[in-house]
């Protein structure tokens, strides 16, 4: 006798429907063989269902019994083929004879434990989406991970606990009640940090303010010790809140990636990520035998922090160049290529020199030349171009320090990013992007018309500063985000005299 269930693999961000057939009988009596190019714990399933069956009281069949994973030429990887292996294995005893139209119109993922209980795994949100659009009902799956796939709507969720309480349900015998969907709140997102924790520095939260605003990349350099990376911890407080699109992007980035918290069915905050100096190329851009989204997808609509900018290697922050630019990173290997987006705002943070006093009025700086050139050549011209951005964050005062009047809180001025955020989102109502940093260089031209007098100092400034094509166009990108936040429905010479004053910082870094 043979049997056919359903299954889903994730591939990238997105699931591909299996079919997971078993077969009865012929060759040595007992046997289990599991093809259809399975990785080592998929291959470990075989013990793992035939212990689970026999721990449920069920029957294991006493025949040979083959299990095949379709389509065969795709890689299967992870254990959450474990659920539909067993009940495969048990539907080809015949014993859903009287159920075969709603098993064969649900999708089962799961990983079984020796005792029958059903673990989570990861990807849900992808497997539950790809099951609805293949037009499948219903999706079984372990009880942790029903808040996840409960998000996606027109399809009914059943959570599982154990092998012995989904046979019973499959038989008719006692139903397992389908799962209510909870109501969304993404406003009910928390961050640590706020700017009234930040004392002074009103030029560096202004920057930011532009920086979230836009979502443009910010180089931030200063002493050792003067706030830098605070501000940059403070950014994700005044960004816009998530909208349920984006909140759903995010979600199935960590999902895939085994980030999200036990419990968490929704990522509502933007993401923040910091990795350290020493990362790997594959852990910040992605990739792997079994490529995964690496530091920039998982930072997606949200802050990738750098701190110690110069101290990365050269080699990882190259691999930057083509992400920051398309806003998605292709990770190509042999088996094929894969997309992941990677839209995020680049904070950086550097001292000016390896002492880090280059600027410091107080405290004389110990480096010579020579090392003050190297430090700073460690970053290429082609990277800092990609900032929109540069300011100095100094060191402060006593004086500002012992100041315990209270500074603007990360509230008051998210609420002026929002606002600005609303004109680009009708700004770009009519084309695939959401800030004024995506716009390309034809829409730059079109969106962003400058008068005769901005035209003049933005064409002294490419003399004066040798401002590459890109250059150019970023800080108009930025001088129209600065007039979004003046609620200004043209750019302006003094919005396009402000932009140039950032990208200045940028040719003395």
């Amino acid at each position: 006798m043979s049997a056919k269930i359903y299954s889903a693999a994730v591939l990238g961000l997105e699931a591909e429907i299996i079919e997971v057939e078993a077969d009865m009988g012929g060759g040595e009596l007992g046997s289990f063989s599991l093809v259809g190019l399975p990785d080592n714990a998929v291959s470990e399933a075989r013990e793992r269902v035939r212990s689970a069956i026999k721990n449920s009281n069920l029957e294991f069949p006493k025949v040979k019994v083959t299990v095949n994973l379709a389509p065969a030429d795709l890689k299967k990887q992870g254990s959450s083929y474990d659920l539909p292996i067993a009940i495969s294995v048990i539907s080809a005893l015949g014993k859903f004879k009287a159920v075969t139209d709603s098993v064969q119109q649900a999708l089962f993922v799961g990983e079984l434990a020796l005792d029958g209980r059903l673990r989570s795994v990861h990807g849900v949100l992808s497997m539950t989406l790809a099951a609805r659009l293949n037009g499948f009902e219903a999706i079984y799956l372990p009880l942790e991970n029903a808040k996840e796939a409960g998000l996606v709507t027109g399809i009914t969720v059943y959570p599982v606990e154990n092998l012995k309480q989904l046979y019973s349900h499959l038989m008719n015998v006692e139903l397992i009640p389908a799962y209510c969907s909870e109501e969304l709140d993404l406003a009910t997102a928390q961050y640590a940090h706020d700017m009234s924790h930040v004392c002074g520095q009103e030029q560096a939260k202004r920057a930011l303010e532009i920086a979230a605003a836009g979502a443009h990349n910010i180089l931030l350099s200063g002493t050792p010790g003067s706030g830098k990376t605070l501000l940059a911890r403070t950014l994700p407080s005044i960004l816009p809140k998530l909208s349920l699109e984006e909140a759903l992007e995010i979600t199935k980035i960590y999902s895939i990636s085994g980030q999200l918290n036990s419990g968490q069915a929704l990522v509502k905050e933007r993401p923040f990520r910091s990795p350290h100096h020493s990362a790997s190329n594959v852990a910040l851009v992605g990739g792997g035998t079994w490529p995964k989204p690496g530091e920039i997808s998982l930072a997606h609509r949200g802050v990738l922090f750098l701190d110690e900018f110069a101290e990365f290697s050269r080699s990882v922050l190259e691999s930057l160049r083509q992400p920051l630019e398309d806003g998605v990173v292709c990770v190509s290997r042999a088996a094929g290529n894969l997309v992941f987006p990677a839209k995020f705002i680049l904070v950086a943070a550097m001292n000016p020199c390896p002492c880090g006093f280059l600027s410091d009025e107080e405290k004389p700086c110990t480096c010579n030349q020579r090392q003050i050139m190297s430090y700073q050549q460690k970053i290429s011209g082609p990277i800092i171009d990609r900032f929109d951005l540069a300011v100095e964050v100094p060191r402060l005062e006593f004086k500002k320090l012992s100041d315990e009047s209270h500074a603007e809180s990360s509230a008051v001025i998210n609420a002026r990013v929002e606002l600005a955020r609303q004109k680009q989102a009708d700004r770009f109502e009519k084309y695939a992007i959401l800030t004024n940093s995506e716009m390309s260089s034809a829409l730059v031209k079109k969106l962003c018309p400058l008068d005769a007098q901005t035209k003049d100092l933005l064409e002294q400034a490419v003399r004066h500063l040798a401002l590459s094509p890109r250059a150019y166009f970023r800080v108009i990108k930025l001088a129209r985000t600065i007039a979004d936040l003046a609620d200004c429905a043209n750019i302006a010479s003094e919005h396009i005299a402000e932009a140039l004053q950032y990208r200045q910082s940028l040719k003395r870094t």
